[in-house]
C-alpha cells in the first residue's frame, strides 16, 4: 500500500437535537453520519461530485469497510471538527483516515478508518480510478 501525504481537510458541524438519544448524547449512527459529511466535502473540495460522477462518468463510491472508535461522548449543541484525508491507496481501494474534535475544549471525540472503492454505477463492478480523478484527489487545495 503507498501511504499519501495531504493535509486534512476539516469540516465543522454542530450537533442537533435530531442527533442525540434521550439522554442529550450523539446517537452512534450519528457520528457515520459526521464522518461521511466531511468525506463528501473533502470531495467537493477536490471538484469532485458525486452526483456528476454519476451522471458523467457513470461511478459511485461505496465504502468497504469502517473501523470506529468512541472516545468522548459529543452532546447536544457541541461543535464538532471533522477531519477526512486520503491515507493509502491499492488497486482499486483508498484509505481514509477521520478524527472527530470538540471544538470547545479540543478533546478528541471519535475516529474513524475505512476503505472505499469505485464501483460502475451500472453494473456495481469495481473500477480502476481514472487518472483525471486521480489527479483531483490529490489536488490539495
Amino acid at each position: 500500500m503507498s501511504e499519501l501525504k495531504q493535509q486534512p481537510f476539516v469540516w465543522q458541524v454542530r450537533v442537533y437535537y435530531e442527533d442525540t438519544d434521550a439522554g442529550g448524547v450523539v446517537y452512534h449512527s450519528r457520528y457515520l453520519n459526521f464522518f461521511e459529511r466531511a468525506r463528501t466535502e473533502l470531495l467537493r473540495a477536490r471538484g469532485i461530485q458525486h452526483e456528476a460522477l454519476r451522471q458523467e462518468h457513470n461511478l459511485i463510491w461505496i465504502v468497504l469497510d469502517i473501523q470506529a472508535r468512541f472516545l468522548q461522548a459529543a452532546k447536544m449543541d457541541d461543535e464538532l471538527l471533522v477531519s477526512a484525508e486520503l491515507s493509502w491507496k491499492k488497486g482499486v481501494r483508498r484509505g481514509f483516515r477521520q478524527e472527530m474534535i470538540r471544538k470547545s475544549d479540543g478533546e478528541l471525540v471519535a475516529t474513524a478508518e475505512l476503505s472505499a472503492a469505485l464501483l460502475f454505477a451500472d453494473s456495481l463492478k469495481p473500477a480502476r480510478m481514472p487518472a483525471w480523478l486521480e489527479a483531483e484527489l490529490n489536488n490539495d487545495k
